[in-house]
């Protein structure tokens, strides 16, 4: 990440000429002009944003997204979270345009997603790839709603492909209930995408024999499977919290799941259909 400092410039201009004989003794000697240079107050602004930005994701850097941290390290994360937050302070209104699109987590504190990198990191069976969090603006009924979807790349080695095997998917409509909350009613975990490894692949159905109608049925269902499972409480009403959307600008979200739920750190990232 490159950054811009906008510390202010004084520029230094150099002796004039001596006059000549013929000019009077009060203008004989030299001058030296100095003059103060600063940049704009808004180019300023961003290279201290961008320090900022990146002083916290060097904090996250060696943190595995979360998943090893010691409490210096928390309390360092904390601290550069806050001061990030500071420039959220005037926000209006969510700029619902920018936050849509895709988002990567470099970082998070939330216990639902820690217990997935502990998985990974204790089983030899389970890993835990790119984990995304996609926002969807446009296109909905209520200008202050939309969709977000959690998505989750995982694997089993040997069996599906590494690191992007499957796709979790977790669904939820959000409607913006203040400056920079979100109300999340979360709808429908879904598992999708299922890419089989060629061991697999080879398993089911042997390059080297033809390959018949079963083992090709086998391996379209599993490259189509896709799982929904409805998101709901014993009241049969959906599962729903709070989302305090803390930063945001072109690249970077902050984001806290009100009541303890942890804080999150995204980046920008391309999207993903």
């Amino acid at each position: 990440m490159e950054l811009a400092f906008g510390s202010p410039l004084l520029l230094l201009y150099p002796p004039s000429p001596s006059p000549s004989p013929s000019r009077s003794p009060s203008r004989s000697s030299s001058t030296t002009t100095r003059r103060n240079f600063s940049l704009p107050s808004s180019l300023a602004y961003d290279s201290e944003i961008e320090t900022k930005k990146h002083k916290l994701l060097s904090c996250v850097q060696e943190t595995q997204r979360g998943l090893v941290t010691t409490p210096d390290q928390r309390s360092l994360i904390e601290e550069a979270l806050v001061s990030m937050e500071t420039y959220s302070n005037n926000l209006i209104q969510i700029d619902l345009p920018k936050l849509d699109g895709t988002w990567r987590l470099q970082y998070t504190s939330a216990p639902d997603v820690l217990i997935l990198l502990q998985a990974a990191a204790i089983l030899p069976f389970f890993q835990v790839g790119q984990i995304f969090q996609k926002f969807e603006c446009g296109g909905q009924s209520n200008a202050n709603a939309g969709v977000i979807r959690n998505v989750v790349r995982w694997s089993i080695p040997n069996l599906l492909e590494e690191q992007e095997g499957a796709t979790l998917l977790v669904s939820a409509k959000f409607t913006v209930v203040s400056v920079r909350n979100i109300y999340l009613k979360f709808q429908e975990i879904t598992v999708q995408d299922i890419n089989i490894s060629e061991e697999l692949q080879a398993l089911i159905a042997p390059a080297i024999l033809p390959r018949s109608f079963i083992s090709l049925q086998i391996l379209q269902f599993l490259r189509t499977f896709k799982a929904q499972i409805p998101v709901r409480d014993p009241g049969r009403e959906s599962v729903g919290g709070l989302y305090y959307l803390s930063y945001l600008d072109d690249n970077m979200l902050l984001g806290r799941a009100v009541g303890g739920g942890g804080v999150f750190v995204f980046t920008r990232a391309q999207s993903l259909y």
